[in-house]
């Protein structure tokens, strides 16, 4: 079985520190999420991953811009780069990093939930034959992703996996999976559009998007979690997994 390979300690740098675990169900309202998968050079998953999780073969990585329309830190966009996986036999994203563009929604997410993120500029906007999204840091663009010709879909056929997100935590570094609720009111498909990704931005410099697989976007709410398990980095999951 392909397993990461990427030692724990040395992807650490920069992820955020969880004094608690004591984060609430947060429900989130008015969300709109686009959601694109592309395919990469398989042999570069096992060596961003930590042990604990499994590479998908081919490698695929997946981006979730969203904008949040209500929240207890008021409105805000988040932007996501994930590397699909598998934790045990459960599909997972590990999160690489995201971008926020409020500070106080930053914080939260980060000491809530732990999601390493830093601040930056994002847009997702809505056109008649196209849903795009472009994240920027520090005046360099950094992500320009899109969904052309979208189709409708039946809301149940989206599903999104839950994060593995790596942090400092009351037990030591771990992964904090994260698994929202959605209730979604509208869904749609297309055709998956990669423009630009800045991998060395994103501190995956060597990671080179391929083949767009799919692409998705849906408008309704999310429920941040109250959080239930935790996974030790270095081991894979049938012996790391940890209950809260």
């Amino acid at each position: 079985m392909l397993q990461g390979r990427a030692q724990p300690e040395a992807i650490a740098a920069g992820c955020p520190e969880m004094v608690d675990f004591g984060a609430t169900a947060t429900p989130l309202g008015d969300v709109q999420t686009l959601h694109v998968l592309c395919e990469f050079e398989s042999r570069l998953a096992e060596e961003l991953l930590p042990p604990a999780l499994h590479p998908t073969l081919p490698g695929v990585v997946g981006w979730m811009v969203q904008r949040v329309g209500e929240s207890p830190w008021g409105a805000f966009h988040l932007a996501q780069t994930r590397i699909e996986c598998r934790s045990g036999v459960r599909p997972r994203g590990y999160l690489v990093e995201a971008v926020v563009d409020s500070a106080a929604a930053a914080e939260a997410l980060a000491s809530g939930w732990g999601f390493r993120s830093r601040l930056g500029t994002i847009r997702l906007r809505r056109y008649y034959d196209e849903v795009r999204a472009e994240v920027a840091v520090s005046g360099r663009d950094v992500l320009a992703i899109g969904l052309r010709d979208p189709q409708p879909l039946a809301a149940a056929d989206v599903q999104y996996v839950a994060n593995m997100n790596l942090a400092r935590t009351p037990r030591g570094l771990r992964l904090v999976q994260v698994d929202p609720s959605f209730a979604l009111e509208r869904a749609e498909r297309g055709e998956p559009r990669v423009d630009l990704f800045d991998g060395e931005a994103w501190g995956v410099a060597e990671l080179e998007p391929a083949y767009p697989i799919s692409a998705s976007s849906t408008a309704g709410s999310m429920t941040l979690p109250q959080l239930r398990f935790l996974c030790r980095p270095e081991v894979w999951a049938f012996d790391g997994t940890e209950r809260l």
